[in-house]
C-alpha cells in the first residue's frame, strides 16, 4: 500500500493490515491473553468513567452551570456519543491495544499519532493523579462516619491544598499497579466487582436523595445562561473521560470486532442515564448551593437527608471503590498506549515488554505508577481537570477524522459496526469537541499550545529517528 502524501516530505502512514497482523488482533495479542467477555469489557468502560467526576467533580459543575447542570451532562454526553460511533468503528475494523494512537497512526501519519499519544498520556496518566487525589478526600470522610477522626492535612494533601504529602493518594496508585501486575482475569474481574458496587451505590444515593426531592430547588433553572451549561460540560466532560479506554482493550477481548463498539454504546448510555439522576437527585434534594464547590457533596447530601452519618458512610465507602476501580482501569489503558508505541519504536523497548509469567507488561505497569504517583502526592485535583479534558478532546478530533480517513482509503477495513450517516456523524463529533474546547478557558489553551509543543519536541528528538515504521521503509 503506497502512504498518503501531502506536499513536501511523505507522511509515516501504518498499513492498518500491518497494524492487525502485528497485535494479532484476530488471534491472540502480542503476548496476552484473550480473557474478557462482554460483560467484562462494559464493566470495565464503566470502571473507567465513574468516579472522581461524579462523586467530586459534580459540586465544580454545579457551580458552572446551577440546575441546568442535567443539561451540561447531556451536552458532554452528546460529545461523547458521536465520538463513541467513530470509535466503535475504528475498534471494530482495527482491534488493538493502542486505541486513538494506533487509530492516528493509520490514517493521520506518525507524527499526529506521537502527538496523540502524548495527549494520551495525560488523559490517562495524569487523570490517575486527579482521581487518586479524589480518593484520599472520600477515604478522610469514610475516617469520619465511621470513627469521627480523619487523616492529618499533612498527610492527605499537597503542598497546595495545606499539606505535605497526600498518602492516600500514593496507596491506591500502588495498589492498582500491584494488581495490573497480577494478571488482566484478576483485574478484570476485580473491576467487574467494583463497577457493579459503585453503580449500587450511587442508585442507592438517587433513592435517599429524591425522598427529600422539592420541585422549587430545580429554580431557576438555568441561573447562569447558554455560557454556564457550557462551562458546565466543559467541567462535567472529565465525568466521561476513560470510555476510550476500551479500545485499549483490544488485544485482550473476546470477539473485539462485536464486543468493543457493544460496549462502547452501553457503557455511554448506562453513564449518561446515571450522571443525569444523580444531579436531578442532589440539586432537588438540597438546592444547587448545598452541592456546589463540596468536594464529598453526595456524602454530606445522604448526610443531612437522613440527619445520620451511617448512609454518607456508605456513600463514601462506595466513592472509595468507584474511584480505586478507574485508577485501576485508567492505569491499564494507560500501560496499552505505552506498549504500542513502543512496539513502533517511538518510545523505549521497555515499555513493549509482557512477562511471560502473567502475560502483563510488569516493568511499564511499575514505570507508571511511580511516575504517575508523584504528582498525586504533591498536587491538587484543579490543577489538571481542564488541561487533561482539552488534551482528551483534541484526540476525540483526530479520532472523528480518522474515521473519515480510513473510510476514504481503506474502505476494505472494515468491522461490525459502521457509523450510520457518514460522514455526518463524525463531522458533529469533530464540531462538538471543539466547542467544549472552548469551553475550557484561554488560560488551558494556553497550558495546551506549551504541552503540544513540548511532545513535539520530544518526537523531532526520540521518536522520529527511532521509528521502527522509517527503518523498514529505509530498508
Amino acid at each position: 500500500m503506497t502512504p498518503l502524501r501531502l506536499p513536501g516530505p511523505p507522511r509515516r502512514v501504518k498499513d492498518p493490515h500491518q497494524l492487525i497482523a502485528e497485535s494479532g488482533a484476530d488471534l491472540e495479542g502480542h503476548g496476552l491473553k484473550r480473557t474478557m467477555g462482554l460483560f467484562q469489557l462494559v464493566c470495565f468502560g464503566v470502571g473507567a468513567v465513574v468516579g472522581t467526576g461524579i462523586f467530586v467533580g459534580l459540586s465544580d459543575s454545579v457551580a458552572a452551570a446551577g440546575p441546568a447542570v442535567v443539561l451540561s451532562f447531556v451536552l458532554a454526553a452528546v460529545t461523547c456519543i458521536f465520538t463513541a460511533f467513530s470509535f466503535a468503528e475504528l475498534g471494530s475494523a482495527i482491534p488493538v491495544s493502542g486505541s486513538s494512537y494506533s487509530f492516528a497512526y493509520a490514517t493521520l501519519g506518525e507524527r499526529v499519532a506521537f502527538l496523540v499519544g502524548w495527549c494520551l498520556l495525560l488523559e490517562y496518566g495524569v487523570s490517575v493523579s486527579a482521581v487518586a487525589v479524589g480518593w484520599s478526600q472520600y477515604v478522610n470522610e469514610l475516617l469520619d462516619s465511621l470513627f469521627g477522626w480523619q487523616l492529618p492535612a499533612a498527610l492527605s494533601s499537597g503542598p497546595g491544598d495545606g499539606g505535605v504529602i497526600n498518602l492516600p493518594a500514593v496507596i491506591v496508585v500502588m495498589m492498582a499497579a500491584t494488581l495490573l501486575v497480577r494478571g488482566i482475569r484478576e483485574s478484570a474481574g476485580a473491576t467487574a466487582a467494583m463497577a457493579v458496587l459503585k453503580i449500587t451505590v450511587l442508585i442507592m444515593f438517587c433513592a435517599i436523595a429524591f425522598t427529600a426531592f422539592e420541585h422549587g430547588n430545580l429554580t431557576p433553572f438555568a441561573a447562569h445562561g447558554a455560557g454556564g451549561i457550557t462551562a458546565g460540560a466543559s467541567l462535567a466532560f472529565f465525568s466521561y473521560i476513560g470510555f476510550d479506554a476500551i479500545t485499549t482493550a483490544g488485544e485482550e477481548v473476546k470477539n473485539p470486532r462485536r464486543n468493543i463498539p457493544l460496549a462502547i454504546m452501553i457503557c455511554i448510555g448506562l453513564v449518561t442515564v446515571l450522571y443525569c439522576a444523580v444531579a436531578v437527585a442532589a440539586i432537588g434534594a438540597l438546592g444547587p448551593d448545598a452541592v456546589s464547590d463540596k468536594p464529598a457533596a453526595l456524602s454530606l447530601i445522604v448526610n443531612q437527608v437522613t440527619d445520620s452519618t451511617v448512609g454518607g458512610g456508605i456513600i463514601a465507602f462506595g466513592a472509595i471503590v468507584a474511584i480505586a476501580s478507574v485508577v485501576l482501569a485508567v492505569m491499564y489503558g494507560q500501560t496499552r498506549i505505552l506498549m504500542s508505541m513502543s512496539r513502533d519504536g517511538l518510545v523505549p523497548r521497555v515499555f513493549e515488554r509482557v512477562s511471560p509469567r502473567t502475560s502483563t507488561p510488569v516493568a511499564n505497569t511499575w514505570i507508571v505508577a511511580t511516575v504517575f504517583a508523584v504528582p498525586a502526592a504533591f498536587s491538587s485535583l484543579d490543577v489538571v481537570v481542564n488541561l487533561t479534558t482539552i488534551g482528551t478532546l483534541a484526540t476525540m478530533v483526530a479520532v472523528n477524522i480518522a474515521v473519515i480517513v480510513l473510510r476514504h482509503r481503506n474502505p476494505e477495513v472494515r468491522g461490525s459496526f459502521r457509523i450510520p450517516l457518514h460522514p455526518v456523524g463524525p463531522v458533529l463529533g469533530v464540531g462538538f469537541c471543539v466547542y467544549l474546547m472552548y469551553g475550557t478557558g484561554w488560560t488551558t489553551w494556553v497550558q495546551f499550545a506549551v504541552f503540544l509543543a513540548v511532545g513535539a519536541v520530544l518526537y523531532a528528538c526520540y521518536g522520529r529517528s527511532r521509528s521502527r515504521l522509517a527503518g523498514r521503509n529505509a530498508g
